[in-house]
């Protein structure tokens, strides 16, 4: 962040320093994300409120208005997420309360997990539950592509300098077709877009606070699930993931979500989603690496890539995308 756009924040924030009892001085680096967007912290001393959060979002690279839209469409829902207490919607500084500093990725282990995933999915039902269409945007044909051709463009030309041959690349036309076929002909909700464990808090009551959903769309049902289980920063053993995606397809049955009558269709939905969001993924590290210079997510990729290449791998129609994938891991490059 420049200077001048520091400057700028503590003007705003010296305005408010009465009606919140501010502490300037203790204006702090809270966490900057994959994006434009950073956040601080600052101690207020009003009762009940100890530490709040604000949001630096540049207006030209991030605008405001899709998240103060999302929280108040989740906020209604019942879901825990951050109330806005002040905005600046011209110059990109909100500040909002402060959901603590306990991450999902760093609270769970095997002994946390079921409780921890337990809340999550009955955020996510409430979420889905509270889902209309014409109020966010379409997770459309044209979105889906625009992703999945993250990969080839990112990962395999600018990250491995791989050329794929002209059958390769009629393979990956394909396999790209077929996804986004399987993932358009699912039940559309609210997809929170990057539902997993860095972007959802344990707290004390209504768990989990759930952030970062500025970029939430209406789409594909088994999204956020996927999102959720095969987490590109944890990974668990493949039973327990059906395990979790079992409850979550029951208790979401139980609600009235139109979700299929059989596991199995559901299950294969969540893992056709999954593998249009790993390959998206793949693109976006490479990016976030060669265009903006964060070198942080390329140790995320390995695990990422074993999702893709283990999921085409299952469906014979995949085998020639799992081929490619195959041919990427770094020892075979």
């Amino acid at each position: 962040m420049t200077d001048s756009r520091l400057n700028t924040l503590r003007n705003w924030l010296k305005a408010l320093e009465a009606s919140w009892q501010l502490d300037l001085d203790s204006l702090a680096p809270a966490s900057a994300d994959a994006s434009f967007r950073r956040y601080f912290r600052i101690v207020s001393k009003k009762p009940n409120f100890g530490t709040l959060i604000v949001m630096d979002a540049p207006p030209q690279y991030e605008p405001l208005d899709a998240f103060i839209q999302v929280d108040l469409l989740l906020s209604e829902a019942g879901l825990n997420v951050p109330k806005i207490l002040e905005q600046n919607l011209v110059e990109g500084f909100l500040l909002i309360n402060d959901l603590g500093t306990k991450t999902y990725l760093t609270e769970l282990n095997n002994e946390t997990a079921d409780h921890l995933y337990k809340d999550a999915t009955h955020a996510l039902v409430l979420m889905q539950m509270a889902s209309k269409p014409d109020v966010l945007p379409n997770y459309d044909a044209a979105l889906l592509q625009r992703e999945l051709d993250l990969f080839p463009e990112w990962y395999l030309s600018k990250h491995l300098n791989a050329e794929l041959n002209e059958q390769q690349t009629e393979q990956l036309k394909k396999s790209f077709a077929l996804i986004i076929e399987n993932n358009l002909a699912q039940a559309k909700v609210y997809v929170h877009r990057d539902y997993h464990s860095r972007n959802l808090m344990v707290t004390e009551k209504n768990n989990p606070g759930v952030i970062d959903f500025q970029d939430a769309v209406y789409g594909p049902i088994t999204y956020d699930a996927s999102s959720l289980w095969r987490d590109a920063y944890i990974a668990w053993p493949e039973e327990r993931v059906i395990d979790w995606v079992i409850k979550f397809w029951e208790e979401g049955r139980k609600a009235g979500l139109p979700m299929p009558n059989d596991f199995g269709q559901f299950y294969r939905d969540f893992e056709w989603m999954g593998l249009q969001r790993h390959l998206k993924v793949l693109g976006i590290f490479a990016r976030l690496f060669h265009r903006d210079g964060k070198d942080g997510y390329l140790k995320d990729i390995p695990l990422v890539l074993e999702y893709a290449i283990a999921t085409a791998n299952r469906y014979i129609e995949l085998k020639p995308l799992a081929r490619i994938l195959e041919s990427t891991r770094p020892n075979q490059a």
